[in-house]
């Protein structure tokens, strides 16, 4: 019953953001609607299946968008999609340190929760260095909930929409092919859960959509419709995030989790007109690629207003391995330089 009232309200939230015009309505209506509601005290939220669904839905539906033309096209900008992890890595950095000074809390913990990864295994991995769960897990959600507010909004109010070159390798709907599809996506999502990787739903659909698609192999594509519904899932399991007990207690670390969650959004703007103008690329399509959001969100942006689906999709997707892989590494290597370097100074004294 929570979870159908909260899916419910969801739907509602989604179609009047429609009517209104908002960008990504689907997702934004739910997301805004449950976190709302949550933060309030409401008892509403909906269980983990209903992210994973809705990973699974737009996983699937992205993957279509990698025919042979894209794939060659990615493969040619590899270093770009290098250079952009790398950046994100530089960011979640300068972020963490400067949300450490502002926020009052330790350093691991300002840059766990600065870092653009997975709320979970952000939050998984700065425990493990001694960071706060808790802070880590509150920053990246609003972290999520602001990039997704902010970012779509200004690429709108711009103008920047339907300039996509881009479109999916199949676009007739085949029932058949359609139930054969979300099966062989499903298996391999439920195969990469089962080794506990990040994502598992988004990348597994795409380990099994993309390499379909580029084969040529159109079996359906993915109905506007379920599509939609996707969105709204992930909206509503992104709000169910939230609690009542969000700000409080927080609110000078909720106010520095805001500053630089903006100041990331700023600066990667600018280094995505950068590499825009570096590379000749369309400029919306590499800021939404560098953007600090998470790699469903992103992504369901750029598909919404038409930038740039595969290869914002190829810049979120590296980003995240990446910093999943080095992330923990960097930062072991650089505490224990800076502990030398501390005790080196004490020993000078």
């Amino acid at each position: 019953m929570r979870a159908g009232t909260a899916l419910a309200l969801g739907a509602l939230a989604g179609y009047a953001c429609v009517l209104l015009r908002t960008p990504i309505p689907w997702m934004l209506g739910p997301l805004f609607t449950i976190a709302a509601l949550r933060v309030a005290g409401v008892d509403i939220g909906t269980p983990i299946a209903t992210r994973y669904i809705g990973q699974w839905i737009i996983g699937t539906s992205l993957g279509l968008y990698f025919t042979p033309y894209v794939v060659h096209l990615v493969a040619d900008l590899w270093w770009l999609l290098v250079v952009g992890a790398l950046f994100a890595i530089a960011l979640g950095y300068v972020s963490g340190i400067v949300l450490a000074h502002v926020g009052k809390v330790d350093k691991t913990t300002g840059i766990f929760a600065s870092v653009p990864g997975g709320a979970a295994e952000m939050g998984t991995l700065g425990e493990r260095f001694g960071g706060r769960m808790d802070r880590i897990a509150a920053a990246q959600s609003l972290r999520i909930l602001i990039v997704v507010g902010l970012v779509p909004a200004a690429i709108t109010a711009v103008g920047f929409h339907g300039a996509d070159v881009y479109v999916p390798g199949a676009t007739t709907f085949r029932g058949g092919g359609f139930a054969s599809l979300m099966a062989a996506t499903l298996v391999m999502s439920l195969a990469m859960l089962r080794l506990r990787m990040p994502n598992a739903f988004v990348l597994g659909s795409l380990m099994v959509a993309i390499p379909l698609t580029a084969a040529q192999v159109e079996l359906s594509s993915v109905p506007t419709l379920v599509s939609n519904g996707g969105q709204c899932l992930l909206g509503c399991a992104i709000g169910s995030r939230f609690r009542p007990d969000f700000v409080r207690g927080a609110h000078k670390f909720i106010g520095a989790v805001v500053f630089t969650i903006v100041f990331s959004i700023a600066l990667s703007a600018a280094f995505g007109l950068l590499l825009a103008w570096v590379s000749g690329l369309p400029g919306p399509t590499l800021v939404l690629g560098t953007a600090p959001g998470g790699i469903t969100e992103m992504c369901i942006t750029a598909k919404v207003l038409q930038l740039g689906v595969p290869l914002v999709t190829a810049f979120h997707v590296t980003r995240l391995v990446v910093l999943l892989l080095v992330t923990p590494v960097v930062f072991a290597r650089a505490r224990t330089w800076y502990r030398a370097r501390k005790r080196r100074a004490g020993a000078n004294r």
